[in-house]
């Protein structure tokens, strides 16, 4: 008996070690998992389609309703309309279109929220049979719009969730800001297990529309619409099978300390005290810079060995030898089959597809989301996202490289593995036949035509 105990007291220390990393290396492991049970983009109402959609009639009025503007400006606005890729379905919010868009009210500024983010939360819950006092995380982005109480206060409100909920409230982050929420959801994962989690993604564009006239502020209005997505999320591994998307990998870069990518992408005013968001010549540097650097750390976790050191030899051959052809393109579809790319506009998209070395086909759901939703900021991903589910590309263990960029200047990408094969029709389902269209030519080419003619250049609008 007594040898039983001093040989029991002996091994207590050892089975406390293998507790402590069984429990810190097997068990949590499997709760630091993060999933996507659903998620869900916001489309108007049958009910309010007609009178949110800024086509380009609409687009038209709002332009010549700013008297502010000269032939110059119109000519620029009316160009860049019609090179912006945006097609005629895209939703204005509710005071640009009733020509209020020198007065917005904080009532307007409430409603354009209240209507995104309750309207995909309602259906979220439906959809998934999940009620809300089921949520243990809920993390809201609007970067444009701060409001006290929160934005995440109010739709604890709505929902009467519980008042331990974790709750938190995003803002100036930009059209990145969907995934600095997703990888924020992630680190909460890392330390609570079995959680439900909310991320309500979205943008306030009717107290911001600019009314001056300088065309590095006033291309905001020409490229960003009303929109947004909220998704589910859960590191319970009994939900693995309810689950469509499970996160491999989140890398985040922010060049904040740079004085040209701080300035870059930034909310200003302008000499006449117009509010508004400023665009300089900067940003394509800055985008670049910055997704050089995210992608110097992400490559190597996704891609293969062979890819990688085929591409280190291939360009350590050409280095040493001074050959000067093309360098080396590295290929990234060795390590994911889908690109997101974040619906920012014709020459985000361009330039992507350019350095990334893809196909039409690679950036046909980036192209059809910006045309049919225009760029709808943080939540522009996820209709990217749908449109690829609606057509019925996402199979199980394809990977999904999802890339955003933002005020900051930041860049933030991450990669996902489809858990089982994606075939809902989502927002899209009434429009996804007709996608891709044939042309998607804007019809200012056409109707506004004369906007171009020299004989106008001593007209000034009023």
């Amino acid at each position: 008996m007594e040898f039983f105990i001093e040989s029991l007291l002996y091994l207590l220390p050892l089975f406390y070690i293998i507790f402590y990393l069984c429990n810190n290396f097997v068990f949590r492991k499997r709760n630091q998992c993060c999933y996507i049970l659903a998620y869900e983009c916001y489309k108007a109402t049958d009910d309010e389609e007609a009178s949110r959609r800024l086509d380009s009639q609409s687009c038209t009025k709002i332009v010549f309703r700013n008297k502010n503007l000269g032939l110059e400006e119109y000519r620029f606005l009316l160009q860049t309309i019609v090179n912006s890729g945006i097609g005629e379905e895209s939703y204005g919010p509710k005071n640009i279109m009733e020509g209020r868009e020198n007065s917005a009210s904080l009532t307007d500024a409430l409603w354009e929220m209240d209507d995104i983010i309750f309207t995909t939360l309602d259906r979220l819950f439906s959809r998934k049979g999940i009620s809300p006092s089921e949520i243990d995380i809920l993390v809201v982005n609007v970067s444009l719009f701060s409001t006290l109480p929160s934005l995440t206060s109010r739709v604890m409100n709505r929902y009467k969730m519980r008042d331990d909920v974790k709750a938190f409230n995003l803002s100036g982050m930009g059209c990145s800001a969907s995934v600095v929420a997703i990888d924020l959801v992630q680190q909460l994962f890392n330390t609570y297990n079995n959680k439900l989690a909310i991320v309500v993604s979205t943008e306030s564009m009717g107290p911001n529309w600019y009314c001056g006239k300088e065309k590095s502020m006033i291309l905001s209005n020409c490229l960003f619409r009303s929109g947004g997505c909220s998704m589910l999320l859960t590191n319970n591994n009994s939900l693995k099978n309810r689950a469509i998307l499970k996160l491999k990998y989140s890398v985040r870069t922010h060049l904040g300390s740079n004085d040209e990518a701080y300035g870059c992408c930034i909310q200003d005013e302008d000499v006449d005290g117009y509010q508004g968001f400023r665009l300089t010549k900067k940003l394509t540097k800055s985008a670049a810079q910055a997704f050089t650097n995210n992608l110097q750390v992400l490559v190597p976790k996704i891609l293969p060995l062979r890819e990688l050191l085929c591409y280190t030899i291939v360009s350590y051959f050409r280095n040493y030898t001074k050959t000067s052809t093309k360098s080396q393109m590295i290929n990234l579809k060795t390590g994911v089959e889908h690109f997101c790319i974040h619906p920012g506009g014709r020459a985000v998209i361009d330039g992507l597809g350019k350095t990334l070395g893809l196909n039409e086909h690679d950036l046909e759901p980036a192209r059809m989301a910006l045309h049919r939703f225009g760029n709808t900021s943080a939540g522009g991903l996820w209709y990217v996202l749908g449109y690829m589910e609606a057509k019925k590309r996402l199979k199980k263990g394809d990977r999904i490289l999802m890339i955003s960029l933002g005020a900051g200047f930041k860049c933030n990408n991450c990669v996902w593995e489809v858990i089982n094969d994606l075939e809902d029709v989502n927002v899209w389902k009434d429009c996804i036949h007709r996608y891709p269209p044939k042309s998607i030519i804007n019809p200012f080419v056409e109707k506004y035509s004369w906007i171009n003619d020299e004989y106008l250049s001593f007209v000034r609008f009023h």
